[in-house]
């Protein structure tokens, strides 16, 4: 599968920010699931809706490495882009650029669950394929 990556534009403000000016570690993650969420949201699905359906996506794992700080007022870009998609799993390859400058990078693995008992469960057939079709 190719990794067709989807861009979000981030601004950072200063509650993203340790008091050094700096964006604080975990708000890298926070602009991630941002990016995660509007690239589901352009294919038609929004996270609060999908309870209905009775599943959620939760992060069942993330491996994350930093390389240089953003801070206050930076542009950014967030990418996410699928490398992989199971019946119960999404693969992402996320990465955070000021420019041509990458500072972050993230590979996470996104699970289906139910969202009654919060367990495994297969994504429902037509979002699959929706998903799959844009492979």
């Amino acid at each position: 599968m190719t990794e067709p990556a989807f861009h979000l534009p981030i601004r950072v403000y200063i509650e993203d920010t340790d008091a050094g000016g700096i964006v604080y570690y975990v708000n890298y993650l926070k602009f991630m699931e941002r990016a995660r969420t509007e690239w589901l949201r352009t294919l038609g699905y929004q996270h609060y809706a999908l309870v209905g359906g009775n599943f959620l996506f939760v992060v069942h794992s993330c491996a994350v490495r930093y390389h240089r700080p953003a801070r206050i007022d930076d542009a950014l870009q967030v990418t996410a882009g699928l490398r992989r998609l199971g019946r119960a799993t999404l693969d992402f390859v996320q990465q955070v650029w000021r420019g041509d400058e990458l500072l972050c990078e993230a590979e996470v693995r996104v699970a289906c669950v139910s969202a009654d008992g919060v367990r495994p469960r297969a994504m429902p057939e037509a979002l699959y394929l929706n998903i799959k079709n844009t492979l």
